[in-house]
């Protein structure tokens, strides 16, 4: 009786494997659960590739977690311009980002903005926002490589509302569930795709010291460098007021 059982344990793991495999969901949840900092300061280079032109900027950021699942972030470059964009990311809403030209002139960024490029970027506006995991629908569409890893990949769709991208493909790292690489659609059509290297931990946090933005075209890319990251220190609150746009 125990051969038996034995036997059809067997047959279940090797011609059932759908019944322990892990869904969309699940995998991402796994992800959104790596921990996370609830304040960090980095310095970041930042390379445009465009047109056998290369455009070099700098830039300072800061970042916090508040009450209600909020997060906050400012963006202050040190060169070539004075150039900030405050954002305010909220859990059940659109969210709110301010930018500050080089003149001085603070100007919101509408709705319909989102899909314009940051400083001439390869990132849109949207890229910089925080991503709320309950708003997209999830598949697990099979395994590949990205970045030298083995990975799940995760297609994600939209549930509704304005976004830029209505689906991307997640490339999740099975060793620790950390995402090297998004591939982002605009109506159906593969416009970008996001790879994060050198991966590291900082203070227990996963961390990206390098991530590239390529074109789907191979038009051009940008690249963010990190100089300088620093986790879970003190930041004053009054840092991510509109008026430190100032």
């Amino acid at each position: 009786m125990k051969v038996k059982r034995y036997v059809i344990m067997l047959a279940v793991l090797f011609f059932c494997p759908s019944l322990f495999a892990l869904t969309g969901r699940e995998i991402i949840e796994k992800s959104d659960a790596l921990p996370e900092p609830n304040t960090g300061e980095t310095t970041v280079l930042m390379f445009i590739h465009k047109g056998g032109r290369v455009l070099e900027k700098e830039f300072e950021g800061i970042a916090k977690k508040f009450p209600n699942n909020e997060e906050k972030m400012l963006i202050s470059f040190v060169r070539p311009t004075r150039i900030k964009l405050l954002t305010h990311s909220h859990k059940n809403s659109d969210d709110d980002q301010w930018l500050r030209l080089s003149s001085g002139r603070i100007k919101r960024i509408a709705a319909t903005e989102k899909d314009k490029p940051f400083v001439h970027s390869h990132f849109y506006y949207e890229d910089l926002q925080s991503r709320d995991i309950d708003e997209y629908d999830y598949q697990y569409i099979g395994d590949g490589q990205a970045a030298g890893f083995s990975c799940y990949k995760v297609e994600s769709v939209k549930k509704g509302g304005q976004k830029v991208y209505d689906k991307s493909i997640l490339y999740v790292r099975k060793s620790d569930y950390f995402i090297v690489r998004i591939d982002l659609y605009r109506k159906g059509v593969f416009d970008k795709y996001l790879v994060n290297y050198d991966i590291k931990k900082v203070s227990g946090i996963l961390t990206p010291f390098r991530s590239v933005m390529y074109k789907a075209d191979g038009s051009g890319n940008t690249e963010l460098k990190l100089k300088s990251v620093k986790y879970n220190i003190g930041i004053s609150s009054f840092k991510f007021n509109k008026e430190a746009l100032r």
